[in-house]
């Protein structure tokens, strides 16, 4: 409670400091109230305390909350030359991104969906005004209008499916939840079916999953590339682990009903996020389908319910943010020097500035799932949950679409080293080099010894 606490908190002195112009006062006081919300996040450990019945801040909560928060404070410091020196709307970004965290601690702490429906609202809410919030930008308006619309939709499926699931159960309480479902197993309410159904398209529809993906590339590509970067890493991390609390948890007795359409769900998520991302000539469009890929590799934690599924959520989470992180701050450099984001705008790379290029190459090999690398070992932990109880056909099936991802992480690198480009050089601010050698080092200490969180929860 604490660390919502401290984040609203924050959000509000960041307002009130914009309010009187204090624009440079902005990153020290946002980086200041992180770092107290992290410093909660690592006192509660351990506590499993319960707030009012509403919320449980276990250590799944906690773990997951810790890699919101790296990730939101990284995504800050990547504020240093981003706004405009005459740009009225600095304290805004920080303030919704700050109220777009609280909401996603409460998602990833909920122990009542009516938290669950609050803390997505509260996230939704923010990333739409986010996402529009260059308001003389078409295509920022219509990335805002886009987002709005399909989340409006999705909030719908889900609403519908909490309604049917308290008509059958009588409660709103994942505990009561389980609970119902393990004394009622041979006579659950048929209502209950469909609610869990409808709750999976929702969810599906926030993270990303294919067939619901229609709305990611354009509003990825529309938004702000700093908002761009949030929505990818620390939005996605707190969907999914939302989506496991629920699945994994309450709705675990009914694994059998609900594996077969997930199932499919994975299958297009993979092939249409790898698929079309392998034709895409722009680089932020192109991770933005790889995003929706790795959302297909997140939810094999959900194929097979073991002990080990929230462990292996957190190891992939934390290395497709950090790494997505590294890849967003260098298009955003090259963006800023070229004026353009497509391939070839990362020709000659290398040479321009190899600390950037080498932080890059590390990137996209963990994404790629590379040995020695976060992403290897997220991957690697997520087809031998899989094969747990042997779906080898669906393992099979994510090895050649991962080698389809090798592909167009490659090209990338290729360009980097390989290719020439104008005999320009990048600069680089400070903040971007903390932000690059700190997700560097964690992608790397997570591909080498993934034992420091992988035994967290």
């Amino acid at each position: 409670m604490n660390i919502i606490i401290t984040i609203s908190i924050t959000a509000f002195i960041v307002l009130y400091a914009g309010l009187f112009k204090a624009n440079k006062a902005l990153l020290p006081l946002t980086v200041v109230g992180l770092l107290t919300a992290l410093g909660f996040t690592f006192a509660s450990w351990n506590g499993n305390a319960v707030h009012f019945g509403m919320m449980q801040t276990d250590n799944f909560a906690l773990a997951f909350s810790g890699v919101c928060i790296i990730g939101t404070l990284l995504i800050f410091l990547l504020t240093q030359n981003y706004f405009h020196a005459k740009s009225d709307n600095i304290a805004e970004y920080y303030t919704l991104i700050l109220f777009a965290l609280a909401g996603m601690i409460m998602m990833v702490s909920y122990k009542n969906m009516a938290m669950l429906f609050v803390g997505l609202e509260i996230m939704s809410v923010s990333l739409y005004i986010l996402a529009g919030i260059r308001k003389k930008d078409f295509a920022s308006n219509e990335a805002s209008l886009k987002y709005f619309l399909m989340g409006a939709f999705s909030t719908g499926f889900l609403l519908f499916g909490i309604t049917l699931i308290y008509g059958g159960t009588g409660s709103f309480d994942l505990d009561k939840i389980q609970a119902y479902l393990v004394d009622n197993s041979k006579a659950i309410s048929p209502i209950f079916y469909p609610g869990v159904i409808l709750m999976m398209i929702g969810l599906c529809f926030k993270v990303g999953a294919a067939p619901f993906h229609f709305w990611t590339p354009d509003v990825y590509e529309g938004s702000p590339t700093l908002i761009t970067t949030f929505m990818s890493t620390v939005v996605k991390t707190a969907g999914f682990a939302a989506f496991l609390r629920l699945f994994a948890g309450a709705f675990a007795p009914l694994h059998d009903f609900y594996v077969i359409p997930l199932m499919v769900i994975v299958c297009l998520t993979l092939f249409i996020g790898n698929v079309t991302a392998l034709f895409q000539k722009n680089f932020k469009r192109m991770l933005a389908y790889s995003s929706i890929s790795h959302a297909g590799y997140l939810l094999f934690s959900l194929i097979v319910l073991t002990k080990n599924s929230e462990s292996n959520v957190l190891v992939y989470a934390a290395a497709y943010t950090f790494a997505s992180i590294i890849a967003f701050a260098v298009l955003i450099l090259v963006k800023q020097k070229t004026g353009s984001d497509s391939f070839e705008s990362f020709n000659g790379l290398g040479k321009k500035n190899p600390l950037v290029a080498l932080s890059l190459t590390v990137a996209m090999l963990s994404l790629a799932g590379i040995p020695l690398t976060a992403g290897f070992i997220g991957k690697y932990l997520m087809f031998l949950n899989v094969m747990g109880e042997y779906h080898t056909i669906l393992v099979g099936f994510a090895i050649l679409n991962a080698l389809v991802g090798f592909y167009y992480y490659f090209k990338v690198i290729v360009a980097v080293w390989f290719k020439d480009g104008a005999d320009t050089e990048l600069s680089t601010p400070s903040q971007y080099k903390v932000v690059l050698l700190v997700s560097v080092a964690i992608t790397l200490i997570l591909g080498i010894y993934p034992a420091i969180i992988l035994n967290l929860i």
